[in-house]
């Protein structure tokens, strides 16, 4: 587990700040463009807690014992139609009904409307902007709190 911006805190609706946990899942190993959005998130006051070959199960428990409001992953394997639907069933079974679930890496768009309706709130395809990116996620927290 590695923090980035431990103790940052931003303001969402008066008092409080977001944590986010960002995963590889499984063996990938390719992690430049995650590295590269939580030092982003990071620096626009978004406590990062960033986990790498983990399982979907660790990943779920992270969430739940850091208190996070979201989670991304980043998938670059062709996993993300099985991994992603496990992970939002372990979020659920978990009680974290409120956490923002994002997705990036080399995901098809046409795999997005699926993950979709299966409970993955955003996905982030190669090339967008770091800026759309933070946006996006202050945007689906501040509308869960």
């Amino acid at each position: 587990v590695w923090r980035m911006g431990a103790g940052m805190e931003i303001s969402m609706n008066g008092n409080s700040r977001i944590r986010m946990v960002l995963a590889k899942i499984g063996l990938d190993g390719h992690d430049r463009g995650i590295r590269l959005v939580g030092r982003t998130l990071r620096d626009a006051g978004i406590e990062v807690i960033y986990l790498k070959f983990v399982t979907v199960e660790e990943a779920a428990k992270t969430v739940l014992e850091e208190d996070a409001d979201a989670i991304g992953v980043s998938l670059l394997t062709g996993s993300h139609r099985i991994l992603l639907p496990r992970l939002v069933s372990e979020l659920k079974r978990l009680g974290c009904d409120d956490v923002a679930i994002t997705a990036g890496g080399i995901i098809p768009s046409q795999d997005f409307q699926q993950l979709k309706e299966a409970g993955v709130d955003e996905i982030f395809g190669p090339g967008t902007p770091t800026e759309s990116i933070v946006a996006s996620i202050k945007e689906l927290v501040a509308a869960r709190k």
